[in-house]
C-alpha cells in the first residue's frame, strides 16, 4: 500500500510534459515538397529546444490518414491532463463547400476526423496550428474549450498556397516576436507577429491578399484577426507558451525551483485574465487585486532568482 502511494506521489510531482506533432502534408509540385519540408524542419527545431518537449513530425509515406490518427491515438494514451499538446498542419488543403480536408498520401484527412481523433487527448492545454490553404474552413470543427485553433485563411475559399507558415516558425526565434520581452513566445504572440508579417508581405510585393490569418481560443467557432479583451479572444492563447528561454530549463531545476516556475507562470495567466475582466470591474477593485498579483508575481520571481 505505502509503495503504490509513493508511486501515485511520484507521478503527481512529475512536471508536465510538452507534446507537439507536426503533420507534413502533400507537395503536389517539387518546390512545395522543398519547402514544406525545409519549414517542418525549421519548426522541429525550434520545438526541441523547449522543456521536456515531446516532438513527432510525419512526413512523406509516413503521414497518411491512418498513421496521423494512430499517432494522435498513442499519444493520447501516453498524456495528462496537466501537459500541453500543440498539432501544426504543414500543406495543401481543400474545401468543397462542405467539407475541408487536408492533402495526405492515400486519403485525405476532413476537419471532422481530426477533431474526432483530437478529442480524446486529454491535455487540458491545446493548439492547433493550421497552416494550409482552404484552412478558414476547419475552425469551425476545431474549435473547442481549452483549445487555442489558428488558421492561415479566413475561410475554405482563400486557395492559394499561404505564406503564413514562414512567418509563424520565423516567430519562435525572432525577439522581435517577444511582445512583453519576457523571454518566453506565447502562442498569441506568434499569432500576431505572423499575422502582421504576412499582411506586410502583400503589400510590400504589391499583391491582393490572398490569406488572412484567424485565431480562436473560447470554443467560438468564430475566429477573429484581432484578438483583444474587447472581442474576448487572446486569453488561452498568451498563456500558451511555445518557446521559454534557453536559460529556462526545468528539467535542471530542483523540485521547489520547479514549483516556484510552474506558480510564476500561474501567476502571469492569472494578470492576463484579469486584464481582460477590467471592463467589467471597478477602477479600484481591478487596480486592487492587479497590484497584489504583481506583488506575488515579484515576490516568486525573487524566489526563483535566489
Amino acid at each position: 500500500m505505502r509503495a503504490c502511494l509513493l508511486l501515485l506521489l511520484a507521478s503527481v510531482c512529475l512536471p508536465a510534459a510538452n507534446y507537439s506533432v507536426t503533420v507534413v502534408g502533400l507537395g503536389g509540385a517539387p518546390e512545395y515538397e522543398t519547402q514544406f519540408a525545409k519549414w517542418a524542419q525549421d519548426l522541429e527545431r525550434e520545438l526541441k529546444t523547449g522543456p521536456d518537449a515531446r516532438v513527432v513530425t510525419l512526413s512523406s509515406s509516413g503521414a497518411t490518414k491512418q498513421q496521423v490518427e494512430q499517432t494522435l491515438d498513442k499519444l493520447a494514451s501516453e498524456m495528462s491532463a496537466s501537459d500541453t499538446f500543440a498539432l501544426f498542419l504543414i500543406g495543401h488543403g481543400t474545401f468543397d463547400g462542405i467539407d475541408y480536408k487536408i492533402n495526405l498520401p492515400g486519403p485525405d484527412m476532413t476537419a471532422a476526423e481530426l477533431a474526432k481523433a483530437l478529442n480524446r487527448i486529454p491535455a487540458s492545454r491545446q493548439l492547433i496550428v493550421n497552416m494550409t490553404s482552404c484552412s478558414g474552413a476547419s475552425a469551425a470543427a476545431l474549435a473547442k474549450k481549452d483549445r487555442v485553433v489558428i488558421t492561415a485563411t479566413k475561410s475554405g475559399t482563400e486557395k492559394n498556397a499561404p505564406v503564413f507558415a514562414r512567418y509563424w516558425i520565423d516567430a519562435l526565434h525572432d525577439p522581435g516576436a517577444d511582445a512583453d520581452k519576457n523571454g518566453s513566445i506565447s502562442a498569441l504572440e506568434a499569432f500576431r507577429y505572423a499575422e502582421r508579417k504576412t499582411a506586410a508581405y502583400f503589400e510590400t510585393e504589391k499583391l491582393l491578399a490572398t490569406e488572412h490569418p484567424l485565431m480562436t481560443d473560447t470554443a467560438n467557432a468564430t475566429a477573429v484577426r484581432d484578438p483583444k479583451p474587447e472581442n474576448g479572444q487572446g486569453l488561452l492563447a498568451a498563456s500558451f507558451i511555445l518557446i521559454r528561454p534557453h536559460g529556462e530549463s526545468t528539467k535542471a531545476l530542483s523540485a521547489e525551483k520547479q514549483r516556484l516556475v510552474a506558480k510564476k507562470e500561474e501567476l502571469e495567466a492569472k494578470i492576463d485574465r484579469l486584464k481582460y475582466e477590467k471592463a467589467a470591474m471597478e477602477e479600484a477593485q481591478y487596480k486592487q487585486q492587479l497590484t497584489a498579483l504583481l506583488f506575488e508575481l515579484a515576490r516568486t520571481q525573487a524566489e526563483i532568482d535566489r
